[in-house]
C-alpha cells in the first residue's frame, strides 16, 4: 500500500511552489525585474493573495500532518486514511487556485470544507486506532 508520506510530500511541494510564485510576484517591486514600462508591478493584484494562501498552508494543514505522522508512527496508515489524505491534498490544490485566481470568498469557503472534512476524517481514523 502507498504510504501517507506521499500526500505529505505533495503538500510540501505545494508550499514550495507557492514560495516560488511569491518570489516571482514580488520580483518587480523588490528587484525591479519584470516591471512594466511604467515601472508598475504586473503581479501587484495577485501578490497579496499568493502571500495569504502561503500563510494558510501553515494553519489547518498542521492538523493534517500531525494526523498522518501519528498514523505512520502507529503503523496503521489504512486505505481510508490514504484516501482522506489525497482528498485533503486535492482540496488544498483547489483552494489555492480559488484563493489566488479569484476573489470569490464564498467559493473559497466551500472549497475549504474539502480540506476541513478530510483532516477531521483523518483524526477520526487516528482516534479509532488509539
Amino acid at each position: 500500500m502507498q504510504s501517507l508520506i506521499l500526500p505529505m510530500a505533495a503538500h510540501v511541494a505545494l508550499a514550495s511552489l507557492l514560495y516560488v510564485l511569491l518570489t516571482v510576484a514580488r520580483a518587480p517591486k523588490i528587484w525591479g525585474i519584470g516591471q512594466r514600462a511604467d515601472g508598475s508591478n504586473p503581479w501587484a493584484a495577485v501578490e497579496p493573495r499568493i502571500s495569504a494562501n502561503l500563510s494558510n498552508q501553515f494553519e489547518w494543514p498542521l492538523l493534517f500532518h500531525v494526523a498522518c505522522l501519528l498514523l505512520l508512527q502507529s503503523g496503521t496508515d489504512s486505505a481510508i486514511a490514504l484516501v482522506l489524505a489525497w482528498v485533503f491534498i486535492a482540496g488544498r490544490l483547489i483552494h489555492s487556485g480559488v484563493q489566488i485566481f479569484t476573489t470569490n470568498i464564498r467559493l473559497r469557503g466551500l472549497v475549504f470544507m474539502i480540506n476541513f472534512l478530510a483532516a477531521l476524517g483523518l483524526w477520526l481514523v487516528v482516534l479509532q486506532v488509539r
